[in-house]
């Protein structure tokens, strides 16, 4: 399970919800951004994750590279650039190397997946269906969200549905939020390409992006289990299997 220092891994901090609402192996994994924080002045490579692409010409910082942590997809990582709260003391100096200078404070912001020990990721299954539409009233796919402080932005609760998935073999998934936040954006290339979400479940196979309350940023992991904790309760489930 352990992964390599590159890409999400070196950037975020895996968090695990096993056994969702009772459901045996339905287990969540949560990419929780660990921002660093940057001295004003001082110069932060904005390509965190080793994606090569060179960051386009930014003629406003109003335009979301550096506010707000926006995930950008880009050769299957996320690009971890900023978060709430650091308009008054965020200063921006975009090049074309693409770089930044500027402060910044701690955001946190979750990457909603899959765990690998969900039945979906199981060989033998193929997903039939993804479906962002959780009730008449609600779908996650007319969630707008606009400006600095992401107003329009559904928000959800650790229960709340993100998408439902159905399987060939007549089985239907729902995929929680495990976290309490602000929703950001989901995954509109799996309804597409539903395969990513099984070939790369923690890159472009993500479900949702979300944004807690920044007064909760740092206690939304209660309740959550470390790397090291979710690996504990798979070797228990082996040995019950045997």
């Amino acid at each position: 399970m352990a992964a390599g220092p590159g890409g999400a891994e070196r950037y975020f901090t895996r968090w695990y919800k096993p056994d969702v609402k009772g459901r045996p192996c339905e287990d969540f994994c949560v990419l929780q951004h660990s921002n660093r924080r940057v001295a004003g002045g001082c110069r932060l490579d904005i390509q965190l994750l080793g994606v090569n692409q060179p960051v386009p010409d930014v003629e406003s910082p109003s335009i979301p590279y550096l506010p707000l942590l926006q995930p950008i997809r880009a050769s299957g990582a996320f690009l971890g650039l900023q978060s709430q709260r650091q308009e008054q003391n965020l200063t921006t100096d975009y090049t074309k190397t693409g770089r930044a200078s500027g402060s910044w404070v701690e955001a946190r912001i979750c990457v909603i997946t899959l765990a690998e020990a969900h039945p979906l990721l199981q060989s033998g299954k193929t997903i039939k269906n993804i479906n962002y539409q959780i009730s008449a009233n609600c779908s996650r796919l007319q969630n707008k969200v606009s400006g600095k402080s992401k107003r329009g932005a559904q928000f959800l609760t650790e229960l709340a549905p993100l998408c439902r998935i159905s399987s060939s073999d007549g089985e239907e998934y729902t995929i929680y939020s495990c976290i309490r936040g602000r929703l950001i954006e989901v995954n509109e290339n799996i309804l597409s390409n539903p395969a990513l979400l099984q070939e790369k479940p923690s890159t472009e196979g993500y479900i949702a992006v979300v944004l807690p309350k920044f007064e909760e940023s740092k206690s939304i992991t209660q309740g959550l289990l470390t790397q090291k904790e979710y690996e504990e309760v798979l070797m228990k489930r082996r040995s019950s299997a045997s």
